[in-house]
């Protein structure tokens, strides 16, 4: 059985034994019912893995005794993918697989044809949804780096993005390049810009390739906002051999 991920502080991580509380510790110890012996790896989420057994388990908590550490390194180039607000539930989906997939940082993009629009009190209930979901998808995948949910960008913010990117590219459908024979960095940040269910309007697309985007076609289907994300960053992990 896959040895289960669950998130802890750094200085914890540099004991002999602790007690792991909070909600990851109730988590441990009531939902995945671990016992007395088993193994379970720790992270700090910036690298850092501790592996541990469970040497007590409580209620809502569990003493674990940490028999290792060791950091992994941050993968490169570092890839950021910019998605256009989907509706209803399809941006948890989004966050979902591409935090699966190792996207690193994934940017929510107000475009103007996004049928969902984040105003007001929206903006940070939305946020805590798509965050919380990268945090359960991290573990469940065993990443040891986790995704990053930036703010709320606008046009304009997304345009700044790109512009200091390594490289960036914007998922369009009448692009003459493919994804996959676009010239990739090694290093620095590759941002990917997946538009909203409407599309990327002409003057999102005039800004995005002024701000030195390239428009890249994904294949010759045509793919929900939600999906079109993490299909790219299979083929940019792929590419890069971060895969």
């Amino acid at each position: 059985m896959t040895v289960p991920v669950f998130l802890a502080d750094a200085a914890d991580l540099g004991l002999g034994q602790f007690v792991l509380g909070g909600p990851e510790g109730r988590h441990a110890a009531a939902v995945r019912r671990l016992r007395e012996g088993e193994r379970l790896d720790l992270t700090d989420g910036a690298g850092l893995v501790a592996e541990c057994v469970a040497r007590e388990v409580f209620k809502d908590s569990l003493r674990v005794e940490v028999l290792r550490r060791y950091e992994v390194p941050a993968p490169a180039p570092r890839l950021v993918v910019v998605q256009g607000l989907p509706k209803g539930d399809r941006g948890e989906l989004a966050v979902e697989m591409m935090t699966e997939a190792g996207v690193d940082v994934i940017v929510p993009w107000s475009a103007s044809r996004s049928i969902t629009q984040w105003k007001g009190d929206k903006v940070a209930k939305a946020l805590g949804r798509w965050r919380s979901t990268a945090r359960e998808a991290g573990k469940q995948a065993r990443r040891f780096h986790a995704a990053e949910v930036a703010e709320l960008h606008s046009t304009a913010q997304v345009a700044e993005l790109l512009s200091g990117a390594a490289l960036a590219l914007v998922l369009h459908e009448e692009a003459e390049a493919s994804l996959a024979s676009v010239e990739l960095p090694v290093s620095g940040d590759i941002v990917l810009v997946v538009g909203p269910e409407g599309g990327i309007a002409t003057d999102e697309l005039d800004r995005f390739t002024a701000a030195k985007a390239v428009p890249a076609l994904l294949g010759p289907t045509v793919l929900r906002t939600s999906t079109a994300g993490v299909a790219a960053a299979a083929v940019v992990q792929a590419r890069t051999g971060r895969w």
